[in-house]
């Protein structure tokens, strides 16, 4: 079979090369002759100091509920190098004209603002992050926010392997790069452009660069890839990797339908049937997936169940798209545009009121699969994954 096949061939390229790593940030290898850095022991002081003297967190990321949202996504374009099925209707999407996106400023503007509120962690998503010109520097401009611990990125890596050495040096930190086959012919009616070596080249890369783990975010969806489960999860077994299957979910223009998507204790129960040694990892929290891992595997395999079993209840994102509205749900159609306020000169204060308002009315939980299937939202595209 071809999956099999390119899985193997794969884990043979990518593992020739793979420096080991036991941090979940960049490792920089000692010189000859000296000691060895303490990759793991030195980031969880930090965490523990950081944790003892932790300021009151702010009220206005505070919702009704509790929930604090420490985690802010940002998206840099709305443009995307691939036209990926579940994310982008086959005829395109209408794009937002220039003037009306935020520009670089506005969005460290923002950036800042919710670090100084508690945000500790900032993901960049698109549309593909990586075809904005000035994402490097972005990157270098987040990395002098004090407080903000985490800066990640979203990636279809079709640009990854050549702007990764750049954005390492700035300051990225985290790495999702969306890979929804393994099959090369499959990857190309998938995402409706070529690319699938590219890809495999950006995952390469971030291995090399000791990013650990890698996260390979994959869409599953009946009669297209479901059949690749077990091709995905033996990519772990010699590579740093979390591999992340996620519950196919309805957004505009994917053609959402229920049998076509395949749920987390079906998936499992795949993985089950071929590893029943397959073990649970303790939860993070706030964290979206469940991990589990196979005993004696390098890397480990995780699920988003949005649609089967939400996590709204241990929520802590916050949204801003590219054309600058705050969306407190993913799935929700509430938005408030922080862009138009920006531009009317509102001051810091009056910017935080109008966050704290939004967030204030953030519902317990989505409407759920089928609600949401019949709503009107954005395309995942206009979002920001």
């Amino acid at each position: 079979m071809a999956a099999p096949l390119v899985s193997r061939m794969l884990r043979r390229v990518l593992s020739s090369r793979v420096r080991s790593c036991s941090s979940g940030a960049p490792v920089t290898q000692p010189r000859p002759g000296e000691p060895s850095q303490p990759a793991v022991e030195e980031p969880s002081r930090r965490r523990q100091f950081l944790r003892e003297h932790a300021a009151p967190f702010s009220a206005f990321l505070t919702d009704s509920f509790g929930r604090r949202h420490s985690y802010l996504r940002i998206s840099l374009t709305e443009k995307c190098n691939l036209r990926c099925q579940y994310c982008m209707p086959e005829e395109g999407v209408p794009l937002t004209p220039k003037a009306d996106l935020l520009t670089t400023e506005e969005i460290l503007t923002l950036a800042r603002l919710f670090v100084k509120e508690g945000v500790d962690k900032i993901r960049l998503t698109g549309g593909e992050p990586l075809i904005r010109p000035d994402v490097v520097n972005i990157v270098a401009q987040l990395r002098q926010l004090e407080g903000l611990r985490t800066i990640g990125i979203t990636t279809n890596g079709i640009n990854l392997a050549r702007l990764l050495p750049q954005l390492q040096k700035a300051g990225l930190s985290a790495i999702n790069i969306s890979l929804d086959t393994l099959v090369p012919a499959k990857f190309e009616f998938i995402v409706r452009r070529k690319g699938f070596h590219k890809v495999m080249e950006g995952i390469h890369k971030a291995i090399e660069l000791g990013y650990s783990p890698v996260k390979v975010n994959c869409v599953v969806m009946r009669g297209l890839n479901e059949d690749e489960l077990l091709d995905f999860v033996a990519l772990t077994k010699g590579l740093p990797l979390d591999v992340r299957f996620i519950e196919y979910m309805p957004f505009d223009g994917n053609k959402w339908n229920f049998k076509k998507m395949v749920s987390y204790k079906e998936m499992l129960d795949t993985l089950r049937q071929r590893w029943p040694e397959l073990e649970k990892l303790p939860e993070e929290e706030s964290s979206t997936a469940k991990a589990f891992k196979i005993p004696g595997f390098q890397g480990q395999v995780s699920f988003i169940t949005s649609m089967s079993e939400h996590f709204c209840g241990t929520c802590n994102r916050l949204r801003i798209t590219a054309d600058g509205n705050l969306k407190v749900c993913l799935f929700g159609n509430s938005e408030v545009s922080l862009r138009d306020h920006l531009r009317a000169g509102a001051s810091e204060e009056e910017l935080l009121s109008i966050i704290g308002t939004a967030v204030g009315r953030k519902k317990r939980q989505h409407a759920g699969m089928f609600n949401i299937s019949q709503m009107k939202n954005r395309p995942m595209i206009l979002i920001g994954g």
